[in-house]
C-alpha cells in the first residue's frame, strides 16, 4: 500500500510561526514605545545621563532585534515547505566575521560612551562642601551616622579584635574623641534625610554579609561589603520621599530591609536635623 505525501500542514506551520513572530515583534515594540511599564523619573543628573544611556542602548540593541526577527520570519515563511527538495548551505564566512566584529564595535563603543558616568559616581572625589553619611547595612534593617556640626566623625571604640574592622559594633563609639561628641547616629530602621542641590557622600560599610544600597530615583546601587568601607555620591535636585531597601539576598529577612531617603528644602532640612539631635 502507498501513501500519499502531504505537505499542506508544515507549510501551514511555518505560515502561523512566521504569523506570530511579527506579532511578537510589534506588540514588544508598542510597549517599549509607549512606555507601559517604566522608571520613575531620575532625581538628579548622573540618573538622567544614565538614563540616557540606556536608551542609546536600547534603540541600538531594539533596532537589531526587530530586523532578526524580522529576518526569523522571513526565512521561516520563505523556506516553508512546499514539496520541494530540501538543500544544504554551507554559511558565508566572511556574513558571520563581519557581523560579529560589528557586535563587539557597538558593545564596545556603548561601554566607552558611558564610562564619564560611570567615572563620575565611582571614582571622582566628593566636592569638600559634600554632606558626608555614613551607612551601614546590617540584618536586616539600614543605620546612619551624620557628623554633626564640627563635620568629622568620632572614633570607634574597638572591643576584641582592633585590628579587624569587621568585629567591631558599628555603633560603638570612642568616648574619648571629642570629634565624635556630636555625631548623630540613626539606628537600624531609622530614616536618613538629604537637603535638596547639595553634594551628598556616602560611605557604606556592612556590619555582617553583604547587603546592597538601592535607590532606583537616583540610579545608583552600591554593595556594602564586610571590611570594607566604598564612597558613592550624588545630588539630588528633586524634594520628595524616595525609597531605599537592599538589592542583594542578605538572608532570611531580605525583604524587610527597606527604609526611606527624605530629600528636603534647606529649611525643612534644618528643621528634621535638630529634630534628631533632639532625640
Amino acid at each position: 500500500m502507498g501513501f500519499k505525501k502531504r505537505n499542506s500542514g508544515s507549510a501551514a506551520t511555518a505560515t502561523v510561526l512566521a504569523l506570530l513572530l511579527l506579532i511578537l515583534t510589534v506588540s514588544t515594540v508598542y510597549y517599549f514605545v509607549v512606555q507601559t511599564w517604566w522608571f520613575p523619573p531620575a532625581i538628579n543628573e548622573i540618573g538622567k545621563e544614565i538614563d540616557r544611556q540606556f536608551m542609546r542602548t536600547l534603540v541600538i540593541t531594539g533596532v537589531v532585534f526587530v530586523l532578526a526577527q524580522l529576518g526569523l520570519a522571513w526565512a521561516v515563511f520563505r523556506y516553508r515547505s512546499r514539496g520541494q527538495r530540501a538543500t544544504y548551505s554551507h554559511g558565508n564566512n566572511a556574513m558571520e566575521a563581519v557581523w560579529t566584529l560589528a557586535t563587539a564595535v557597538m558593545f564596545i563603543g556603548l561601554g566607552i560612551y558611558a564610562q564619564r558616568a560611570w567615572a563620575e559616581v565611582r571614582f571622582k572625589p566628593a566636592p569638600p562642601e559634600a554632606m558626608r553619611i555614613e551607612v551601614i547595612g546590617q540584618q536586616f534593617k539600614w543605620s546612619f551616622r551624620l557628623s554633626g556640626p564640627d563635620g568629622k566623625f568620632g572614633k570607634y571604640k574597638f572591643e576584641a579584635h582592633p585590628e579587624q574592622e569587621f568585629t567591631r559594633d558599628p555603633w560603638v563609639l570612642d568616648p574619648d574623641d571629642a570629634d565624635g561628641k556630636d555625631d548623630i547616629i540613626l539606628g537600624p530602621g531609622s530614616v536618613i534625610a538629604v537637603p535638596v542641590n547639595r553634594p551628598v557622600e556616602l560611605l557604606i560599610r556592612s556590619k555582617d554579609v553583604t547587603h546592597s544600597f538601592f535607590v532606583r530615583e537616583l540610579r545608583l546601587k552600591q554593595d556594602a561589603v564586610p571590611g570594607m568601607t566604598v564612597p558613592l555620591q550624588f545630588t539630588a535636585t528633586v524634594p520628595g520621599e524616595y525609597q531605599v531597601v537592599c538589592a542583594e539576598l542578605c538572608g532570611m529577612g531580605h525583604h524587610l530591609m527597606n527604609t526611606f531617603l527624605k530629600v528636603l528644602s534647606p529649611e525643612d532640612y534644618d528643621k528634621w536635623l535638630k529634630d534628631q539631635t533632639a532625640e
